[in-house]
């Protein structure tokens, strides 16, 4: 079992990413943007001192949080953009020895009122994941799906429906996700989803784990992030099962966090972020021992 983040949570930066994961003790990061961009739309030149510096400073980037086939990406739309990502990203994390990388499904399709489409195109989206299952497996990488805003986070039956159809594919379960998504395997006034629940139902699937925790406010519609273990993402829960059962992946912390709660002179965006980050991850691993305890 080993611990990571997203660090462009922490900084904008590869060397605020470093610094941060360092202070925490860590030496993997979940690189998702480097500079405001991902790992494989940055400039060779760029890649290169992106590299050295993770190589002087003994961090390694265990997984690419890619935006391919993510939410940004419509299934009735061509698919060379997704193709050309991952042709991208496979050389680059080939050199960083980088053998995760987190996928999705593509975007729930809407109707004109913004309700889901009977018509979700599953075949096509099948199609798609397993070209991108091939690819990154034939080049040594594994591709993880997360629930997100996609077809697979839509309910745990989608996930298990889409894992039927496409071989070889593996889960990054959220632990966040579902207390954020609605319930789309149920009736007309669906409740949000179960974090548990669809933990549950999928985690022999699950081969890495982003901790993200909050609570829905149904009146204003909107997502709260705090701490881990704070909101209804059944982080503890979740975390002891895990390990409980000789889990011995990644976990993932993904913050999300806007405030620094415990020091009001942090004033800075950046200076914020950092601080956030680094609390968060302290946080995480105090409820890891816990769990391990048996606390």
């Amino acid at each position: 079992m080993y611990l990571t983040g997203f660090a462009d949570e922490a900084a904008t930066d590869i060397d605020g990413q470093i610094r941060a994961t360092r202070e925490l003790g860590w030496t993997n990061i979940e690189s998702r943007n480097v500079g405001g961009k991902q790992i494989h739309d940055i400039s060779d030149a760029e890649f290169d001192v992106v590299f050295a510096k993770l190589q002087a400073a003994g961090v390694t980037i265990n997984c690419f949080g890619s935006a391919i086939a993510n939410w940004g990406k419509k299934i009735d739309e061509p698919f060379d953009s997704s193709l050309a990502e991952t042709q991208r990203a496979i050389p680059r994390m080939q050199r960083l020895g980088t053998r995760l990388v987190r996928i999705m499904s593509f975007a729930v399709r809407k109707n004109a009122d913004e309700s889901d489409a009977d018509d979700q195109m599953e075949q096509e989206r099948f199609r798609r994941l397993r070209e991108l299952v091939k690819r990154f497996s034939d080049a040594g990488i594994t591709p993880v799906h997360e629930n997100c805003m996609n077809y697979g986070g839509m309910s745990w039956q989608h996930t298990l429906r889409m894992l039927e159809n496409v071989p070889g594919l593996k889960l990054v379960f959220d632990t966040g996700n579902p207390v954020f998504t609605v319930e789309r395997a149920k009736p007309a006034r669906r409740p949000m989803q179960s974090a548990w629940e669809f933990y549950a139902k999928v985690r022999e699937y699950v081969a890495y784990v982003h901790i993200k925790d909050g609570r829905w406010d149904a009146d204003a519609k909107k997502s709260i992030f705090m701490f881990p273990g704070e909101g209804d993402g059944d982080v503890r829960r979740i975390v002891a099962d895990l390990l409980k059962r000789g889990y011995d992946g990644g976990f993932s912390i993904e913050p999300h966090l806007a405030v620094v709660y415990h020091d009001a002179s942090i004033q800075t965006p950046e200076a914020i972020k950092y601080a956030n980050y680094v609390e968060y991850g302290r946080r995480f691993m105090k409820l890891v021992d816990e769990a391990k305890a048996g606390v």
